[in-house]
């Protein structure tokens, strides 16, 4: 039998913080304790089997880049093609953690465990929350037949496709709306309720890491006289890609929308989606705009952006042939 690694990459945030007082649990700068540093913290890990540990970058990840993506994934992939590796863990800010899952799970499409985990107060807090964070997150990258990419927080296991940081401070600050947690991390034991996220059937993406160019995505939201004047200003700078959040089933502001449809037929990709926490967009025939199938506004952006990067690699390669 080989023997199964457990790797560790870090990239920073409230996990790694520290703050002058150890009773100011807001008032902390993040990203300043090595991966080393919290392993030493944490005893337990010790009994875990071997663990390697990466620092993969060290940032608030309100701060996340696609630089950083780009190098998060590479590595998780070199990782996850070794046979003799068990699990992934990551360490992550919480501000960001959804888009990363999101990312993560698209661009590694992984059959091994990837869990992203984080803490809400910093490592220098009274009753910090990241040590217990890690030994669960370490618990479900070792439970039999995990797979995909999951989020681990205050004990509870969130898919990367449901996801949502839903509280600015409380230590359960994640959701999954109304798809709920795949589980629960009791006592160091997982109970599963639900399915772990797998690979989409079809996905082929082009390796992340290679990309010279982004494309340019942005975001704008419909609310109460909401106008185009923000959508003109965008399709000016020569966006490729717009995702509105809409008002309830995916609705906008009908001065929003007009500006919407030029940019689209400009030639702009437009994806609209719902500022609505739970559920998702019922699609009608008169919809002149595609819904993002489920996604919430922040991944469907994700989605969106990759999409663009396999259509322009799909074109170069036939350019090429």
């Amino acid at each position: 039998m080989k023997h199964r690694k457990l790797i560790i990459l870090a990239t920073g945030g409230t996990i790694a913080g520290k703050a002058d007082d150890a009773a100011d649990n807001i008032g902390y700068t993040a990203a300043q304790v090595g991966i080393e540093q919290l392993l030493e913290a944490i005893p337990a890990l010790a009994a875990s089997g071997l663990i390697i540990s990466e620092q993969v970058s060290q940032i608030d990840s309100k701060d996340m880049s696609f630089e950083v993506w780009a190098r998060l994934a590479a590595r998780t992939r070199h990782f996850l093609a070794d046979d003799d590796v068990q699990g992934i863990v990551i360490t992550h800010g919480t501000d960001t953690l959804e888009e990363t899952a999101y990312f993560l799970q698209l661009t590694c499409q992984p059959t091994k465990p990837v869990v992203i985990t984080c803490a809400m107060r910093p490592a220098t807090a009274l009753a910090p929350d990241g040590p217990q964070n890690m030994m669960d997150a370490v618990a479900v990258a070792k439970h039999p037949g995990a797979c995909g990419v999951v989020a681990v927080c205050a004990g509870s296991v969130h898919s990367a496709l449901d996801v949502q940081k839903v509280h600015p401070y409380k230590l359960d600050a994640f959701s999954s709306g109304d798809a709920g947690p795949i589980g629960y991390v009791e006592e160091g034991q997982l109970r599963l309720v639900r399915n772990w996220p797998v690979p989409q059937a079809g996905a082929d993406y082009f390796a992340i890491e290679k990309i010279s160019k982004w494309p340019r995505v942005e975001i704008v939201m419909s609310y109460a006289g909401a106008n185009a004047l923000m959508v003109q200003a965008l399709v000016s700078q020569g966006l490729q890609g717009l995702v509105v959040a809409g008002t309830g089933n995916g609705t906008m502001h009908e001065n929003l929308q007009a500006g919407l449809l030029d940019a689209q037929t400009a030639g702009v990709r437009v994806v609209r989606a719902t500022r609505c926490i739970d559920g998702r967009i019922l699609p009608l025939s008169v919809n002149a705009i595609e819904d993002s199938h489920g996604l919430s506004p922040v991944k469907a952006r994700i989605a969106l952006m990759l999409a663009l990067i396999n259509e322009e690699a799909r074109s170069s390669t036939l350019g090429s042939a």
